[in-house]
């Protein structure tokens, strides 16, 4: 990680947090609202077919940048990270992480444009990413997809349909705002 950051190179300075999740065509089964003495019929199926959401969500403006991909790993963060610099490619990225194994950043190369901080180790309450997973995970139950690219629509929809406003409402926190406003 680079140790000095000149803020007048860019155009504007953002906050994200970063995170993955995993989602798959297994029925994932929650709660139903049914008549007293009626018990709901859930279409199931057991199948180990994943994919993954690697996300940066803002909780200062909304923005997001999702990428769907089938595995995690170091070479995987390190092109995210890439791809990540060119969306909004004028704007520094400060980016929360967790310290997944993968997260590793001896031997990888960090846009210019972004700045990993890490969060500390078993806190996933200290990243409201983990809220947006929840949130996406919520209307992921009881569903049962035909293929995985049904899943991958179904997925890139759901993200897509999230509003900035949503957003901010989910990733909001106002310890992490205060401070942000104090130093930007």
């Amino acid at each position: 990680m680079r140790s000095s950051l000149n803020k007048d190179n860019y155009s504007d300075v953002n906050l994200y947090f970063q995170d993955e999740a995993r989602f798959g065509m297994m029925t994932h089964l929650g709660k139903y609202l049914t008549a007293s003495g009626i018990k709901p019929i859930v279409s199931y199926q057991h199948v180990f077919k994943t994919t993954y959401l690697y996300g940066s969500y803002s909780p200062i403006d909304g923005d997001r940048f999702v990428w769907e991909v089938n595995g995690v790993n170091t070479d995987v963060f390190e092109a995210y990270l890439k791809q990540f610099s060119l969306h909004r490619p004028k704007e520094l990225k400060i980016v929360v992480i967790d310290n997944a194994g993968f997260h590793s950043t001896k031997n990888i190369e960090v846009p210019q444009n972004i700045h990993l901080l890490r969060i500390p180790p078993y806190a996933p309450e200290l990243n409201p990413c983990e809220q947006i997973w929840q949130y996406i995970k919520q209307r992921y139950k009881n569903q049962r997809f035909e293929s995985m690219e049904d899943l991958k629509k179904w997925l890139h929809g759901t993200v897509n349909k999230m509003s900035a406003e949503t957003i901010k409402s989910i990733t909001a926190n106002h310890h992490y705002i205060d401070a942000f406003m104090a130093t930007s």
